[in-house]
């Protein structure tokens, strides 16, 4: 099993391509089902998640090619098999994305009860019930969803209780091709979902409000073809100016989206770093001096981003004073706590409140990841630590990560992949 090894204590300095965004490519993937013609999606990041959705979506019977350049080339016309097995969809809580294209299409689907990060519950009765009011019949049998609508969907009014992205998206696919139209209130604002309904927008669909708490989708008869380019990914962009942050350095992203990650951006601001964007970059700069620890609260978007908690926990080890993070999306994310302690971090927690005080330095330890943010804070953190740092498990940074390795060692780092 891979592990990466880490020697520390090196200012990160360079510039860094953001590749496609991972949330946004994944149900761009599924949402292929729903077309009629070919379609091309660009700037597909090269992550183990995508390759088993497209590995799901072969198993259906599509065909898919792709380019030296991650340029994925789908026919959904081909699909035999409308069905989303255990050994794939167990590895990737996202592949229940593609229950509402296949109810909408063809008006039937097995799905998986998914898996996926072990990072607290995260159910998905809410995509169950708002497929439901949209005429589907489904029942939960053998740890499969299976779900038909013999005579097609229909378009309802459907308040989420929570905010959900997938079930978001989900209801938006199915709504795509209902009769009728759908209203879906209390919807997540991602900028992922305003690129999926931009993505379906392109094919023929009627999508109205996504990137609001209120979105219309008008029922189309059918969705055409066309070619697509994914969003950066705004997480990749983030763990990336955190590795300059935590090691007092500077770096340069290129190809980022910063109108998605404000939020994020105050934040670096607030412990210090020097922040500038044009257009598709943002610098940030260290001057060589210490993060101050900042406090964090996560939220729904536009709020602070439960997948950037972990790297600025990890950040505040080392801070300047005291900082507090606090967990309000998943009530089990804080599993990396330990290992950062492991290490000399100065963290208590308290139900979902990580209170650490920053220390002077880290020592490198073995460590071993538990999901893909709290992997990647533990790679944050050997990258700042005293000595050799060796992150074990970390196919879960390769969920979530293109080439991570890579491109940390074109800033500088002195990281590598061992067996």
């Amino acid at each position: 099993m891979d592990k990466l090894w880490i020697k520390g204590g090196i200012a990160l300095n360079g510039e860094v391509r953001i590749s496609g965004a991972k949330n946004s490519a994944l149900p761009i993937l599924a949402a292929s089902l729903l077309a009629n013609k070919p379609v091309t999606i660009s700037n597909v990041p090269h992550l183990r998640d995508v390759t088993t959705m497209m590995e799901l979506l072969g198993r259906m019977g599509v065909c898919l090619s792709v380019d030296e350049y991650m340029n994925v080339e789908i026919d959904p016309t081909s699909i035999k098999v409308f069905e989303a097995p255990y050994n794939l969809v167990r590895t990737m809580r996202a592949s229940v994305v593609v229950l509402g294209p296949l109810l909408a299409k063809y008006g039937q689907a097995d799905v998986s009860l998914p898996g996926g990060c072990a990072i607290g519950t995260r159910p998905v009765d809410l995509h169950i019930k708002g497929l439901s009011a949209m005429g589907a019949d489904i029942k939960i049998e053998n740890g499969y969803i299976r779900a038909t609508a013999k005579h097609g969907l229909h378009g309802a009014k459907f308040h989420m209780p929570t905010v959900t992205v997938t079930g978001t998206e989900n209801l938006m696919m199915a709504a795509t091709l209902a009769k009728g139209e759908t209203v879906l209130t209390n919807a997540a604002r991602e900028p992922e979902v305003v690129d999926l309904a931009n993505f379906l927008n392109l094919l023929g669909a009627k999508i109205e409000g996504a990137g609001t708490s209120k979105i219309t989708i008008h029922g189309v008869k059918s969705l055409g073809g066309g070619s697509y380019k994914v969003i950066p990914d705004r997480i990749e962009a983030g763990t990336y100016l955190a590795a300059a942050a935590i090691t007092r350095g500077k770096i340069k992203l290129k190809y980022a989206r910063p109108d998605t990650l404000t939020t994020v951006l105050e934040k670096f601001e607030n412990l210090g770093a020097m922040i500038s964007v044009e257009n598709d970059t943002i610098t940030l700069d260290m001057k060589g001096n210490r993060p101050r620890a900042v406090d964090i609260i996560t939220a729904p978007y536009p709020g602070f981003p439960t997948d950037m908690q972990a790297q600025f926990l990890a950040i505040n080890t080392i801070a300047e004073g005291e900082g507090k993070v606090v967990e309000t999306i998943f009530e089990n994310r804080f599993m990396h706590v330990q290992e950062l302690q492991r290490m000399g971090a100065h963290i208590s927690l308290d139900g979902n409140t990580a209170t650490c005080v920053g220390v002077s330095h880290l020592t490198g330890a073995p460590v071993m990841a538990t999901d893909l943010r709290a992997s990647a804070s533990l790679v944050l953190a050997g990258l700042v630590a005293q000595g050799e740092t060796v992150v074990d498990r970390i196919y879960h940074v390769d969920r979530g990560y293109d080439c991570i390795e890579e491109k940390l060692s074109q800033l500088g780092a002195q990281i590598k992949r061992i067996s």
